[in-house]
């Protein structure tokens, strides 16, 4: 994965502060959802921030690794890394309840819809946006699903011998219909009794098909 993906090195000097940083992400989410990615430019995201430009530079390198990062914190909120770890007390049933939550409340959410609905419509005029935003959201889940799988697998919770593949079911399932008609104007985000009862009824087609 590229390194521009990474937020930059601090460096010598005076300490980087974290306040500015999430200020000009939550600036960055905001202007790119209104105005699209290029009509976003790091003069607008610093002064939506109320940050100097210089600011903005000097914890993102570029506009790229600020629209990757900020991509990348939307998907952290719902899902934190810690999720994809499997320790040796923990059930997978468990475990994949919390993924499955977690993504899909931020599938749902208006924030990420409204960033779906933009990369669909600049994608064809703007194609780097759009692996930016795969590499930075979905690929980084892939793979930390595909890791976690590899690691039942190894430890006897689930048999699976593709786990790329798998990891693409689980998320494919989770999905549903749901989130495409919400993609498309069709319906409301999910009740939450609603949406529990669809991951539950995922997690247990999901273990059907993988478990030993």
């Amino acid at each position: 994965m590229s390194n521009k993906l990474l937020p930059p090195s601090s460096g010598p000097g005076r300490p980087k502060d974290p306040a500015k940083r999430l200020a000009i992400l939550e600036a960055a989410k905001r202007l790119f959802m209104r105005n699209g990615y290029e009509g976003s430019s790091m003069d607008a995201i610093a002064a939506e921030a109320g940050v100097s430009k210089l600011t903005v530079y000097s914890h993102f390198t570029d506009k790229e690794t600020l629209f990757a990062c900020a991509v990348e914190s939307k998907c952290e909120e719902q899902l934190p890394t810690p999720y994809f770890e499997l320790r040796s007390d923990t059930a997978i049933d468990t475990v994949l309840l919390a993924i499955g939550r977690g993504f899909n409340s931020l599938i749902n959410s208006e924030e990420s819809v409204a960033m779906m609905r933009l990369v669909m419509t600049q994608s064809v005029q703007n194609p780097q946006m759009a692996q930016l935003f795969y590499d930075a959201g979905p690929q980084r889940m892939l793979l930390a699903m595909e890791h976690l799988l590899e690691q039942a697998n190894a430890n006897g919770q689930l048999r699976v011998e593709h786990p790329q593949r798998a990891a693409e079911h689980f998320f494919s399932l989770i999905k549903g219909g749901c989130n495409f008609r919400r993609l498309i104007g069709c319906c409301e985000p999910p009740s939450g009794l609603a949406a529990d009862e669809h991951v539950q009824e995922v997690v247990k087609l999901f273990l059907r098909a993988y478990r030993p």
